[in-house]
């Protein structure tokens, strides 16, 4: 059985044919997306990407979309969040259902992050496990709490709504220590110099004295502020994926020291299919 999917980040917008008999990716494109993209632009590229697809009327789709967003009714909720602003209030569902010519069937929304969690645990680094957390990490921390297939939004070591950057750290949210932001201007405070994430990491490798310092603590201060909650949510498996993750090398050191406990950490087999793989999944497990 192939799923078509669609995933929207905040910079594009990925299309994809998954087969659920493989648990891979048979096909997929990515189209651009700019942030403040008009509505009409938004649907012209989204519909683009679902004619490329394409797949027979009456078709399960799954469509991961970032938050903030009502997954039940297909609406965007982008109110002063800085992205997808003209999706506040959109009816992103409706226009996917009548703008094809080849009429879907039941159009099922998840969160990205889910999504990306899903996909490890089908078919990637929690495969196997029963109770995963699954991380990405770049421009914010996304998350999913994983058990059993299913991405959980509360209960016992579970952030409000499954999302991880609302836990807080020395004060402030997650995001304002672990996301890219916050370690690039970390480390400006801290040297001088604007650098990128990639940079700061190569330094690191390099042996340079502040790059090490900085990033030791900042992956430690995750560990740390995960620590309660892969505890309490029972996790056997840690997973990282996003941007910041392709250091993971570098960061599973302090990121242990900081959770102090037994749990596997692994880097994420393929963040770029993950999201899709998961999307198709809870398509056809939800409709």
């Amino acid at each position: 059985m192939n799923v078509p999917v669609l995933e929207i980040g905040g910079s594009h917008l990925t299309a994809a044919l998954v087969s659920l008999e493989g648990l891979r990716v048979v096909r997929s494109r990515r189209f651009h997306l700019e942030p403040d993209v008009s509505s009409a632009a938004f649907v012209a590229t989204m519909l683009e990407g679902a004619a490329w697809i394409d797949v027979p009327a009456g078709s399960t789709w799954g469509v991961a979309v970032p938050g903030p967003f009502e997954y039940d009714t297909g609406v965007g909720r982008y109110a002063g969040v800085g992205k997808f602003e003209s999706l506040n209030g959109f009816d992103v569902r409706q226009a996917l259902v009548t703008g094809l010519a080849q009429t879907p069937g039941q159009v099922v929304f998840l969160n990205d992050a889910d999504s990306f969690g899903l996909g490890e645990y089908a078919a990637g680094a929690a495969k196997g496990f029963t109770r995963a957390v699954c991380l990405t990490l770049g421009t914010g921390v996304g998350s999913a709490f994983v058990a059993d297939g299913v991405s959980m939004s509360a209960g016992p070591g579970v952030p409000p709504d499954g999302e991880a950057h609302f836990i807080v750290w020395g004060g402030a949210e997650l995001e304002e220590t672990v996301s890219r932001r916050a370690i690039r201007r970390a480390y400006a405070e801290k040297t001088g110099e604007n650098l990128d994430v990639h940079e700061i990491a190569a330094l690191v490798r390099r042996g340079t004295s502040p790059a090490i310092e900085l990033w030791n603590h900042t992956f430690r201060a995750l560990g740390e502020a995960l620590s309660p909650y892969v505890r309490d949510f029972g996790a056997e498996v840690l997973v990282l994926g996003g941007s910041v993750a392709g250091s993971f090398d570098l960061i599973e050191a302090p990121l242990r020291k900081g959770l102090a406990r037994d749990v596997v950490l692994r880097a994420a087999v393929d963040t770029e299919h993950a999201p899709l793989i998961g999307a198709a999944v809870y398509a056809v497990t939800t409709a």
